[in-house]
């Protein structure tokens, strides 16, 4: 016997193999749909007009040149909604606001003075409305804000447990700024988010199994197994910047020693160059045009870096076994004086061929994998508790308190 929310289940997979379909390949006709998913033109039909009804999808124009009835493809409406993305980093928060696609339409920056936890959500939420209007576009609508973070975050309550850098313990900043702004939220931690956004729109878009590379302050590795992203048992994975490098070595942030991070992050990096040169004054800029000039210590540095990196990165590819590692954050802009090494390290230690690391470098692309927290959930089929307007939003923020979603 069936039971009726069974159909209601049904409708939700096929919503969700439907959607991602669309995202993967583009633009599809009704009867393409159902025969690549396997599903029958009935099931599509139905699930199709939902989505045209709900306005996630749009129908185009008629192929030309078929004979018969012509097939009217379908594709996702990625003007549909606004995502708004916040990457907090210890002096500053960057803000942006993208399409379903977490293609940005409005950008902006704005400085952390403190990181109490009530003032940084106070920030947070004021900054939505200034956001929303950079982009000109009042009548669009808002699905959610996406927050991203340096941390151990507890997903399912979407609480940061621990971040040392904002000397956070059991912060549930998603819910501090959902009673603020009556929209949902969610938070997670930074280089989770942008595996997110590799992954749904990005180099990782058709890899099922992948390694996410940050190198910036910190040193992190996010990973997509069988297309989900692996957190662990306490949302703690991925923190691989702790591995060992040297023991009882410099002092890592964590109060540890030896940690990889405390060598070879960007911020490591150019400490220990400050340190060869007594110049203190150095930074990410000057290494850079100290690399292109051709400046041994410079070189003989950051491909230190990279070859420790590489070394390391090849255990986590020997165990986990990902198709492709996307590299970011501050250090990729050093190029191939960083890369190089990284690769060469990386082959001479893997017990198979090493899998292709290919560099991500672009503006705002940390913000975006915090958007992207809003728009995994219209792929993922999750409760997203509704897409509020965006002429609304300044009079729910003096309403009464809203929990994250």
């Amino acid at each position: 016997m069936k039971l009726k929310g069974d159909q209601t289940t049904a409708r939700a997979m096929n919503r969700r193999l439907i959607l991602n379909l669309l995202r993967r390949e583009g633009p599809r006709s009704r009867a393409d749909i159902a025969t690549v998913i396997g599903l029958s033109p009935a099931a599509v039909t139905f699930v199709v007009a939902d989505l045209l009804e709900e306005g996630i999808v749009i129908e185009g124009k008629t192929v030309p040149g078929l004979t018969g009835r012509r097939p009217i493809p379908v594709d996702i409406n990625y003007e549909h909604a606004f995502a708004v993305g916040f990457k907090l980093m210890v002096d500053s928060v960057e803000c942006v606001a993208t399409d379903l696609a977490t293609n940005p339409v409005a950008a902006m920056r704005v400085s952390l003075d403190g990181h109490e936890p009530d003032k940084v959500a106070d920030l947070l939420a004021g900054t939505v409305p200034e956001l929303v209007k950079l982009a000109g576009r009042p009548n669009a609508k808002l699905a959610g804000i996406g927050i991203s973070m340096p941390g151990v975050i507890n997903h399912e309550q979407t609480a940061c447990v621990r971040s040392y850098r904002f000397k956070w313990d059991n912060v549930p900043l998603a819910s501090l700024v959902a009673s603020r702004v009556h929209v949902p939220v969610w938070l997670e931690d930074d280089t989770n988010a942008y595996a997110i956004a590799q992954q749904l729109f990005g180099l990782g878009r058709q890899h099922r199994n992948m390694a996410v590379l940050a190198v910036g302050v910190g040193i992190s590795c996010a990973l997509v197994i069988e297309g989900k992203l692996y957190r662990g048992a306490n949302g703690a994975a991925g923190k691989f910047g702790h591995t060992l490098y040297e023991e009882n070595g410099r002092l890592c942030e964590c109060g540890k020693r030896g940690c990889l991070m405390a060598y070879h992050s960007e911020i490591s990096m150019l400490r220990r160059w400050r340190e060869a040169t007594g110049r203190e004054e150095l930074g990410l800029p000057e290494l850079s045009a100290a690399l292109a000039s051709g400046d041994a210590a410079a070189l003989a540095l950051v491909a230190d870096s990279g070859r420790g990196i590489g070394t390391a990165l090849a255990n986590l590819v020997n165990i986990t076994d990902p198709e492709v590692i996307v590299a970011g954050g501050e250090a990729v802009s050093l190029g191939d004086p960083f890369l190089t090494p990284l690769r060469e390290a990386l082959s001479a230690r893997t017990f198979r061929t090493a899998p292709p690391l290919l560099p991500d470098w672009e503006d705002n692309s940390w913000a975006r994998g915090a958007a992207a927290l809003v728009t995994q959930k219209i792929f993922d089929f999750e409760s997203s508790g509704g897409i509020t307007d965006i002429a609304s939003l300044a009079s729910v923020m003096t309403a009464g308190s809203s929990s994250a979603a």
